[in-house]
């Protein structure tokens, strides 16, 4: 704090009759007086006027409890930048920076004095003349530091593209999803010295997993790391085991088998090769079945023998009437011969 010279009298007097109102400037010509009297009268006015000038910041520092904060540091920077006073909260989390010039400064919280507590971003202070400006802040505590893996449940092995979410009561508070190497990490807000519960639910499983559906309790501390793993199960329709026995039987019997058929079949026209052969003998039976009358002549021809003997029979039958009627025939005519004769 300045303390202003005898000489200087007459410039104070005029600033406290600008601040008054007043507009005379009388005063200021006495006040110029070379009179020792005077000027040792008048001293004690500078004093007070730069005392006027001064202001100051009163910090009290606490928790989100409400518990107050020892030890916390604490920087004020003026206008340019500079340090303009620094200082620690006592036992009753108390801190008082005093004789500041009236203006903006930027106050810094360098360090929290806890294990537990986080430091408050940098904020602004208007510090006005004659009074104190008062601040509460209040230290969060430090997030808890959570790491999420997703495993396989038979392997154990890191999955990628689990999506969980995380929260406490009935809100979300984090979304992650697991990335190429089956991890994911994230902060949690902590509001109490013995920690907070929370709850992971899984909405999303990674690809050919069956999504993990109950959720998982779990409880964090301030500034402590914790670890969640969720697993999951293969999905029914994923390939092994069924995919090595299909593999092989169907390699061997539709490998192998069906072109060594077709090169029999055309190469050797063995019978034995069953599908040539077969639509041949079809193909043959469909032909042989056109000309059946040939089959028919030839099985009835037999049936037919016992026909054929009576009609030659009828013929024969025929052929011997027949030369009895031509003997009869003659033997008449020779009668009638031999009467002509005779008469």
């Amino acid at each position: 704090m300045r303390i202003r010279s005898a000489r200087t009298f007459p410039v104070a007097v005029a600033v406290a009759a600008t601040v008054t109102g007043s507009l005379s400037w009388a005063p200021t010509a006495s006040a110029q007086s070379t009179d020792p009297t005077r000027s040792s009268s008048t001293s004690s006015t500078p004093r007070n006027a730069a005392e006027a000038e001064t202001g100051g910041v009163a910090i009290l520092k606490k928790d989100p409890g409400g518990d107050v904060l020892a030890g916390a540091s604490f920087t004020l920077f003026d206008s340019a930048g500079k340090q303009a006073a620094s200082g620690k909260t006592d036992a009753q989390g108390q801190l008082a920076f005093k004789d500041l010039a009236p203006g903006a400064y930027r106050l810094k919280e360098i360090s929290s004095g806890s294990t537990l507590h986080d430091t408050v971003d940098d904020q602004d202070v208007i510090v006005s003349p004659g009074t104190d400006t008062p601040l509460t802040i209040v230290d969060p505590f430090k997030a808890a530091l959570l790491m999420l893996k997703a495993k396989d449940d038979k392997t154990g092995k890191l999955l990628a593209g689990s999506m969980v979410n995380i929260g406490s009561g009935d809100k979300t508070i984090l979304t992650l999803t697991t990335g190429s190497d089956g991890t994911a990490s994230g902060k949690l807000p902590i509001n109490s010295r013995t920690g907070n519960d929370f709850w992971i639910k899984q909405i999303k499983a990674p690809n050919g997993y069956e999504i993990y559906k109950p959720s998982k309790a779990f409880k964090a501390k301030p500034g402590d790391p914790v670890t969640v793993t969720v697993t999951n199960a293969k999905t029914a329709t994923t390939p092994p085991p069924t995919e090595k026995p299909s593999d092989k039987p169907t390699t061997k019997p539709t490998g192998r088998p069906t072109p060594a058929k077709p090169g029999k079949s055309e190469g050797t026209s063995s019978p034995s090769a069953s599908p040539s052969g077969t639509p041949a003998t079809d193909e043959n039976a469909s032909i042989t079945a056109a000309p059946t009358p040939e089959g028919a002549l030839a099985h009835t021809g037999a049936d037919a023998t016992p026909w054929l003997l009576g009609g030659a029979g009828v013929l024969l039958a025929s052929g011997g009437g027949a030369l009895l009627v031509a003997r009869r025939r003659r033997t008449d005519n020779s009668h009638s011969d031999d009467g002509s004769a005779e008469n």
